[in-house]
């Protein structure tokens, strides 16, 4: 049976996040992860906090904090926030732990061994100011590309072209907005991606069941302008991983640390590490190395797209320059991005919502819904609250919270707080039957794919089903003149809330407990065979009727929750 390994991009550690963040890599990945279990699948989903490089030391500054002491700090307020969302992570790690060090300053050992890595003396920016040389990120300006006016020294963000910092229009410190730069020489080691050009684009060619968005941007940088460049993989910060040629110091690099994104994408295997010395596994080469039994298993990989260059390219080729037998990601999910009502989500504005906010107004299950059923997938997505409140107050509230209302309420108030006995079903049952299973076998071909939207869409036609059924069969009425009749119709009605439960569980996991919970349902498997799941509740099954699953969102809530998350007026 094939195994399946799952990675988030792992985020920075400067700060919480926001919605966008959170529906671009760990959201949908745990949508999957959870998906594969359920279907009775291995999974070893692991995602980390990104605590190397100027974003960290640049948000520990502004917070008056030490590097070391702040990160400490952001982790666990992001893993606390992972763990409000139901983020299922196996492990989440850190970039800065002691098995990622050691593992960065292996690859960089066994690239330099195999010829890729080169000493380059160049001139950077240094700012007198700042009494300092100037890492990429400590440098914005405008985007030589698109004239964005806040492109950073590496990327710009608006275009995501790759950038050097003297590439910038008019560039500025980040660290005292100092703008009388001068460049400086030093060295530093280059990562020799342009020799593995041919061999990645080979690669890339392959993959041909990838998204288009993340074989557009992989074969973008290949083959525009110049191609491939060579990639500085060294930074002049103090925060970092040193520079070592595995546990060898590497002469003229003192001082120097590895840059941010070398170093990172090598946690997604560090922190496989992690999982093991904490306890929570086992042989972690297995999944990460073909020559200790990784051949069996699948490697996913879910990011936003200006994550894709990086996952792409520069780190298939740290793992297959290293002529090591590590194992390459099988497939990337990307996605776009999501947008706040007209425009950016903005921390320094305070404009948009972010994890932490969504989690204090309402139930990570209601974010968890709207962020999935319209996850920009293959273009940008916009939230706004009225498309919020009317997805949720409809699929959630109108569609699976009353039919579970409707029928629980029925049931007892007729035949009491347990399955009823019953006859054989009718036409409708057998229709609704048949019509389920098609739907949950479309259900699982999409979510096979990775299809989000149309995973959502489906899984929403099967709860409509239900209440269509209901809609059309009126047990209340049936029951006046035919109350056998009736029963059947509640005991096949009452026998979809597991089912609609175990399906939903990828998307609102707390919901979907609630929904076993009040059916007294302890362990219900995935409906492989949807005509005998259907019939998990057997007559004389106790149950409770359960709470209102999901409370509407009034309109006062709604323009208070625009008003309060509008950020600062220009």
């Amino acid at each position: 049976m094939t195994r399946h390994l799952i990675t988030s991009a792992i985020p920075y550690i400067n700060g919480i996040k926001h919605l966008g963040n959170l529906v671009g890599s760990q959201l949908p990945a745990d949508l999957y992860a959870r998906y594969l279990r359920g279907r009775g699948q291995e999974v070893l989903f692991l995602c980390a906090t990104d605590e190397h490089g100027t974003p960290a030391e640049l948000a520990a500054a502004k917070a008056g904090k030490p590097v070391e002491e702040y990160c400490a700090e952001m982790y666990e307020t992001q893993a606390r926030i992972a763990e409000g969302f139901g983020l299922s992570f196996d492990h989440f790690g850190r970039s800065s732990s002691p098995q990622n060090r050691k593992l960065t300053q292996h690859f960089a050992g066994a690239l330099a061994d195999q010829g890729l890595i080169e000493e380059v003396s160049q001139r950077q920016i240094y700012s007198p100011t700042d009494g300092r040389f100037l890492p990429d990120r400590y440098v914005e300006g405008t985007c030589p590309n698109c004239g964005f006016e806040d492109a950073r020294g590496d990327q710009c963000d608006n275009c995501t072209k790759q950038l050097d910092p003297e590439d910038l229009i008019n560039p500025r410190s980040t660290i005292s907005g100092a703008t009388d730069l001068e460049m400086r020489e030093t060295k530093h080691l280059f990562l020799r991606q342009s020799k593995l050009k041919d061999e990645l684009d080979e690669w890339i060619t392959t993959k041909t069941d990838w998204p288009v968005l993340t074989t557009s941007i992989a074969k973008k940088w290949l083959h525009d302008g110049d191609g491939l460049q060579d990639r500085g993989i060294t930074r002049d910060l103090s925060w970092g991983v040193p520079v070592k040629r595995g546990d060898q110091d590497w002469p003229g690099m003192e001082g120097k640390v590895f840059y941010v994104w070398f170093d990172a994408p090598i946690e997604y295997i560090a922190c496989a590490q992690e999982w093991v010395d904490a306890g929570k596994g086992s042989d972690w080469e297995s999944w990460w190395r073909t020559d200790k039994g990784a051949d069996d298993v699948r490697y996913t990989q879910f990011m936003g797209k200006d994550n894709v260059p990086f996952h792409t390219l520069s780190f298939p080729a740290t793992i297959k320059g290293s002529g090591e037998p590590w194992k390459l990601v099988d497939y990337i999910k990307s996605f776009n991005y999501l947008t706040y009502d007209g425009g950016q989500f903005s921390t320094s504005r305070g404009r948009g919502v972010f994890m932490d906010q969504a989690l204090e107004i309402l139930p990570a299950d209601y974010w968890r819904w709207w962020l999935l059923s319209h996850a920009p997938e293959t273009s940008d997505a916009e939230f706004t609250w009225e498309n919020f409140q009317a997805s949720v107050n409809k699929d959630l509230a109108d569609v699976l919270g009353n039919f579970i209302s409707r029928i629980t309420k029925f049931c007892r108030s007729k035949f009491g707080e347990a399955v009823p006995e019953a006859g054989e079903y009718g036409e409708a049952e057998k229709a609704l039957i048949a019509d389920i299973t098609a739907r949950v076998a479309r259900y699982e071909a999409l979510m096979d794919a990775m299809e989000v939207r149309k995973s959502a869409a489906e899984l929403r036609g099967i709860w409509a089903a239900g209440n269509e059924y209901l809609q059309a069969q009126a047990p209340w009425t049936t029951f006046k003149t035919d109350p056998d009749k009736a029963a059947a119709q509640v005991r096949l009605a009452l026998n979809l809330i597991p089912l609609y439960a175990v399906l939903s569980a990828p998307f609102i996991p707390t919901a979907a407990a609630s929904m076993l919970d009040a059916m007294k349902v302890a362990d219900m498997p995935w409906p492989d065979d949807v005509p005998a799941a259907l019939g998990k509740l057997a007559p004389g099954h106790a149950f409770e009727v359960p709470e209102v699953l999901f409370a509407k969102i009034t309109d006062e809530s709604r323009e208070e929750w625009a008003e309060r998350f509008a950020g600062k007026r220009d």
